[in-house]
């Protein structure tokens, strides 16, 4: 008996005014999302937003009864239950994905948490990415002032920049170079009056709709991760290098790669892990990695948010030539050489990337 199909969830965040909606109300009318389902989460008691969509899709579920990132995950895990029920059922349209926006103000990682933790959502629902709006008139301040929009654009997947019409292009262009440090790995989209083609957002996650079979390499995007940015994107300002200001937020985000040559002992990992999850759990926005088992002939693909791990998934077989294990991290506050040292300690590995001539082109 085959598992059943897992629909992919996207994560529509961003800061308050950065767009969301305009853009959700855009791609809600388009082909590709001409069968998804919608909840929004709006602050307060009535969701106006709700009324514009609602027009456009009949699978669109409006939680009013407070944040995504506190009190409503429990209704966050009631909503998707019942959707997947009543469509079972065939009483609402038969939907093939679903979209969340969240209220601006929101941490998206408890979203994710809740689309990891749930044993029935887990077996119905898996993440396909985190799409993040960023402000191009006033994202740069939003990032200055608020620790949410950082971290909203530290664990996106893609990155959209809305509003560029009504600013600079040194504006945007300086926004860009930050964001590129702040997430190497995410696409950088911008919009065009408030549209995007779905199909540059969608389709973000591990697994390809189109071959049936895990893209690790798109998914991943370690080679994002380059040695200037690990040697100077955050541990260097003093130097003025990118011209990053180290007052700002988001000099408290970290993003790296760490590589392995030598196959791992999965134990090792795991107690690595296990005990940064321990003591700096809040601290580990996201992890993505791809790792060479010792004992194993095939990879196996690990996912976490901060204290949450998706059950670790074992491929059919490589995706390409290099064999090395790669670990992706978005930390804050936390250091590489704290990870590194931790792997160490308690795996007994060596986390030191190899130089760029001994990398695969």
């Amino acid at each position: 008996m085959t598992a059943p199909l897992r629909l992919p969830v996207s994560v529509l965040t961003g800061f308050l005014g950065s767009g969301k909606t305009t853009l959700l109300s855009h791609l809600i009318r388009t082909p590709a999302l001409a069968r998804a389902a919608v909840v929004i989460n709006e602050f307060g008691a009535v969701g106006l937003d709700h009324i514009l969509v609602e027009k456009s899709s009949e699978n669109t579920v409006l939680l009013d009864s407070g944040c995504l990132c506190c009190t409503v995950r429990g209704d966050l895990i009631d909503t998707l239950r019942t959707l997947f029920l009543r469509r079972t059922r065939g009483e609402i349209a038969e939907f093939d994905r679903v979209v969340i926006e969240t209220t601006g103000l929101a941490d998206p990682a408890p979203i994710l948490h809740t689309l990891m933790s749930d044993p029935l959502l887990a077996s119905r629902f898996r993440l396909d990415g985190v799409i993040t709006t960023i402000d191009g008139v006033l994202g740069a301040g939003q990032l200055d002032d608020h620790v949410e929009s950082v971290k909203q654009a530290a664990v996106a997947d893609r990155l959209v920049l809305t509003k560029t019409d009504l600013t600079t292009a040194e504006a945007i262009a300086a926004l860009t170079a930050r964001l590129r440090l702040l997430n190497p790995a995410a696409a950088i989209i911008t919009a065009d009056q408030g549209a995007v083609d779905a199909e540059r957002l969608l389709d973000a996650g591990l697994y390809n709709p189109a071959t049936k079979s895990a893209d690790v390499t798109r998914w991943l995007n370690a080679e994002a991760y380059h040695d200037d940015h690990e040697e100077h994107g955050h541990d260097d300002h003093g130097a003025g290098h990118h011209g990053h200001d180290v007052n700002r937020h988001d000099d408290r985000i970290r993003a790296f790669c760490l590589t392995f040559d030598q196959p791992l002992p999965w134990e090792g990992v795991v107690n690595a892990i296990t005990n940064l999850i321990a003591m700096r759990g809040p601290d580990l926005l996201r992890i993505k990695g791809i790792l060479n088992v010792i004992d194993s002939d095939t990879p196996i693909v690990i996912h976490g948010v901060q204290h949450m791990f998706h059950p670790p998934a074992q491929l059919e077989a490589w995706p390409d030539d290099d064999r090395r294990s790669r670990l992706v991290f978005i930390t804050r506050d936390l250091d590489r050489s704290v990870i590194t040292a931790m792997f160490d300690m308690f795996g007994g590995l060596d986390a030191a990337l190899p130089p760029p001539h001994a990398r695969p082109q």
